[in-house]
């Protein structure tokens, strides 16, 4: 799940509490005689016990369990299709639709998000089709058009806006808040399956003498030639970040000290400039703040041997 847990699903919870609150409305107070009340009175209480419940959890709330959520109401506003009494009834549902689509593309990762659309899409006009209605052909291939273009370009918006967040702009590898949000998570699965992962913390020797001989320019394109030759040495898995001015640091899952040292003597082989390099490899009780601090204090020795 992309962006804040907390803030996804307490959305979700709206989401819920308010269709929970239509369905009251409408069990109470229904638009025809052949207006599904009893489905409308269970998914009052299904709606609202649901929103609760994720308001409640919003913090700590499983991937596994957001994703039950959403097929949850993929699966209720199919069951709301096929018991509509009309064709309005039908195609009301809608906004309802437009929600969830516009929900997984700016909280799921670009898979997820369509294979939940996909069900939606699936579960409504299944029950569409069984509804005794039958006049709304026309306005139910626009709603299922609306939801798969808004659903797409919420997930395009919401991707670019990710990168933009989370990217360097000079060199293109990951800003700091981006890499200490997926180190952290590396970290976190790294206690749960034993695995080793190892933070080195990489620091330019003498890079305020290269701004202030050749110019701010010439530090500018030292520091994106040498992010390139290091991105190029590095896994799929190991995340390159910018920790601020001339200080990189890299996140290896799945490394220990051995392979580190490895990695690190072809980082060096693949660009001319001097660095000095801490490392540190993460014990089952370290947090984030602890392996990098660790690290730095790696660095700092390598720095004071070298200027001796």
């Amino acid at each position: 799940m992309h962006g804040d847990r907390a803030t996804g699903v307490g959305l979700l919870a709206v989401l819920y509490g308010v269709s929970g609150l239509l369905c009251a409305v409408g069990a109470l107070w229904p638009m025809s005689r052949q207006s599904p009340v009893a489905l409308l009175g269970v998914l009052a209480v299904v709606g609202l016990g649901a929103s609760a419940l994720l308001w409640l959890r919003r913090a700590d709330l499983s991937d596994r369990a957001v994703h039950a959520a959403l097929a949850v109401v993929s699966l209720l506003v199919g069951a709301l299709a096929w018991q509509s009494a009309s064709a309005a009834g039908v195609v009301g549902l809608g906004p309802a639709m437009v929600a969830v689509g516009v929900f997984t593309g700016h909280f799921l990762r670009a898979r997820a998000a369509r294979a939940h659309v996909l069900l939606l899409l699936a579960a409504s006009t299944a029950g569409a089709i069984a509804a005794p209605p039958t006049d709304f052909t026309s306005p139910w291939v626009t709603t299922v058009t609306t939801v798969v273009i808004l659903s797409e370009a919420q997930l395009r918006i919401s991707a670019q806006l990710r990168h933009a967040a989370g990217t360097d702009p000079l060199t293109g590898v990951a800003n700091r808040r981006l890499w200490e949000a997926e180190a952290a998570r590396s970290l976190s699965h790294a206690r749960r399956t034993g695995e080793p992962l190892t933070v080195a913390v990489l620091d330019l020797d003498d890079f305020k003498a290269v701004n202030d001989v050749d110019g701010h320019s010439a530090g500018d394109d030292l520091l994106r030639s040498l992010a390139h030759a290091w991105n190029r040495e590095l896994r799929g898995a190991d995340l390159l970040g910018r920790h601020g001015g001339d200080e990189f640091v890299l996140c290896l899952p799945g490394t220990d000290g051995d392979s580190t040292d490895e990695l690190i003597a072809r980082l060096r082989a693949s660009h001319p400039a001097a660095w000095s390099v801490g490392t540190a490899t993460a014990g089952p009780h370290d947090s984030l703040d602890d392996v990098l601090r660790r690290a730095d204090e790696e660095l700092y020795r390598a720095k004071r041997t070298r200027t001796r």
